[in-house]
């Protein structure tokens, strides 16, 4: 039991290795939010959360809960989101350091936060440019597309945060006015997307389908739709070192690898030089320009659509899909198969031919495995296969 500003917070299995390479316990972790605690709620506090719960562990995959449980304690509040969809979700927000350690006991490692406040559900208040490097991208070309980002908001009159994703990426924070629905704030992200495109072609994309960016740093600007989080500032991500997603000033985002940044070495740090994102608050800034310039720039090229009239999106790319997995690393597995089984067409294939992607399903994440055949001759193209592995996230789920 923790007395956190006079609140009483049980930590339950205390002793729990919840990251077996540092050798860090449950109540490490609680240790290690309550050591940023100002700026983990400065990025999350206030604002409706999924909780992403790692109850097995970091090598078992999380699963998403919406709602908060019915038991929660009076010091956590809540919000009623609606979703497109027609259903809503009463969930959980947290505002003090309590609720961090209460949320981190259910065994939230990253924290997923909407972008507005529970105060105003409909309007953001936060848009977020996520820099998602393709395989083969380098943290050098990573780095060139944020301070090209970075350009392209102080030209809108905006200001952006640098914070590493805790992954391979880096996020980039812009506080707004909460004047925008999130279809305008939507278009404002994609109209940044592109611009950055037109400035830095090659080594940014705004393409939204994966097998059409290449080796590019693909700017996500579909992370602003409704419905969509991501881990904010000083979440733990699940990989093995226990890495940080970290707030940085931008004359360190040159010099500075995410991989230093852990939950080892980040309390010395914020105790050092603080929060880096303390003044964004401060920095409320306008999406006018963005929106005149999604008005100049006029919309966006859209997909080719398949002509059987069934709607789905027929790609321009030779894709094959490979497999559908409950985890990453049987994913992993099944592309290594379909590799030993053709060898000469692998040989062939760039980093970012290869498809691995994280997909939600009704609770958790599953990965569908697809090669993109465009650096093999035609002639010399595997044929479409039956699938290495099929699993069905919905099966058990659908209504009869």
């Amino acid at each position: 039991m923790l007395e956190i500003d006079g609140t009483p917070v049980r930590i339950s299995s205390p002793d729990k290795i919840v990251f077996p390479a540092p050798g860090l316990t449950k109540l490490d972790v609680v240790r290690y939010f309550l050591a940023v605690a100002s700026g983990a709620l400065r990025g999350a506090g206030g604002r409706p959360m999924v909780l992403k719960r790692f109850v097995k562990g970091i090598e078992q995959e999380a699963f998403f809960q919406k709602r908060v449980p019915e038991s929660h304690p009076d010091f956590i509040d809540t919000a009623t989101l609606h979703y497109a969809r027609g259903t809503s979700a009463e969930e959980t927000v947290i505002r003090d350091a309590a609720g961090l350690a209460w949320v981190v006991n259910l065994g939230c490692l990253d924290l997923n936060p909407h972008p507005v406040r529970a105060e105003d559900l409909d309007h953001p208040d936060e848009l977020r440019v996520d820099l998602d490097p393709m395989p083969g991208v380098d943290w050098a070309q990573i780095v060139d597309v944020a301070m090209i980002a970075r350009d392209v908001l102080e030209d809108m009159g905006l200001v952006g945060w640098p914070k590493t994703s805790g992954s391979r990426g880096l996020h980039i924070l812009v506080r707004i006015a909460p004047r925008w629905d999130f279809r305008q704030v939507r278009l404002a992200a994609e109209t940044l997307a592109r611009e950055i495109e037109n400035r830095a072609p090659g080594l940014a994309t705004a393409r939204w389908w994966k097998e059409e960016r290449g080796e590019s740093v693909f700017v996500d600007f579909n992370q602003n739709a409704k419905d969509r989080t991501v881990a904010s500032a000083y979440s733990i991500r699940p990989l093995p070192d226990a890495r940080v997603s970290t707030p940085l000033r931008w004359d360190e985002v040159g010099s500075r690898r995410p991989e230093e940044f852990t939950a080892l070495t980040v309390p010395a740090r914020f105790a050092e030089i603080g929060d880096p994102h303390e003044g964004i608050d401060d920095a409320i800034g306008s999406l006018e320009g963005l929106l005149a310039l999604a008005d100049e720039l006029g919309p966006a090229e859209k997909p080719p659509r398949a002509g059987d009239g069934d709607g789905r999106r027929q790609s321009t790319m030779p894709l094959i899909e490979i497999a559908r997995t409950k985890t990453k690393p049987e994913a992993l597995d099944a592309l290594r198969e379909w590799r030993d089984r053709h060898p000469a067409a692998a040989a062939l294939l760039h980093p970012a031919d290869e498809l691995v992607d994280g997909m939600r399903g009704s609770s958790s994440l599953w990965y569908r495995v697809r090669v993109n055949l465009q650096h093999v001759p035609e002639g010399e193209r595997p044929a479409q296969e039956e699938l290495i592995a099929d699993y069905d996230p919905w099966a058990g789920r659908r209504s009869p």
